[in-house]
């Protein structure tokens, strides 16, 4: 029987604090993920990262899509330190996070400890170029192609409390 596909990081382990580095009070630079276990007949994978505790994990109210990765080849067994498009495998493409901007953005919840769920999917194609989709346009596309799945769930909770930029910009971390 396969072994299940695994998604780990080296810089935290699943359930723990992801280190400031990775969140908006630090660089905001997005952790190294690996991965292994790949399903047979893979054929790309994708990659979302999201907090369903926003904007307060007493009272969530929606999912933060934070990055959105897909067609990312399956030789690929990594992302680096600070994925970037420089450094992101070749063919891999982007989605619009929920600041409506392509890119990783860290953490940064303004009240509470949050889940921040990093979902790697492996597909069993390639999917066209969606032109900078979202969390819920790549869901759909993805439908009927998922092979495998693996989930990475690091936490944060903001380490200096600015106030409630959530209210005043209307827009959760």
């Amino acid at each position: 029987m396969p072994k299940p596909l695994v998604l780990t990081s080296p810089r935290f382990k699943d359930g723990d604090i992801i280190p400031i580095a990775y969140t908006g009070e630090g660089e905001d630079l997005s952790p190294p993920l690996h991965w292994e276990n790949m399903p047979a007949g893979t054929k790309s994978l994708a990659l979302i990262v999201e907090d369903p505790d926003a904007p307060d994990p007493k009272n969530p109210q929606m999912t933060w899509c934070h990055w959105i990765l897909y067609n990312i080849p399956p030789s690929a067994q990594r992302l680096p330190e600070g994925a970037n498009p420089d450094v992101l495998p070749p063919g891999t493409l982007q989605g619009q996070n929920d600041w409506h901007r392509v890119g990783y953005g860290g953490p940064m919840p303004p009240i509470g400890r949050h889940r921040y769920f990093f979902r790697l999917y492996a597909l069993d194609t390639v999917l066209p170029d969606l032109r900078r989709p979202t969390r819920k346009e790549l869901l759909a596309a993805m439908e009927d192609h998922i092979l495998g799945q693996a989930e990475l769930i690091g936490l944060y909770e903001k380490v200096h409390h600015r106030g409630a930029e959530w209210g005043a910009a209307g827009k959760p971390y």
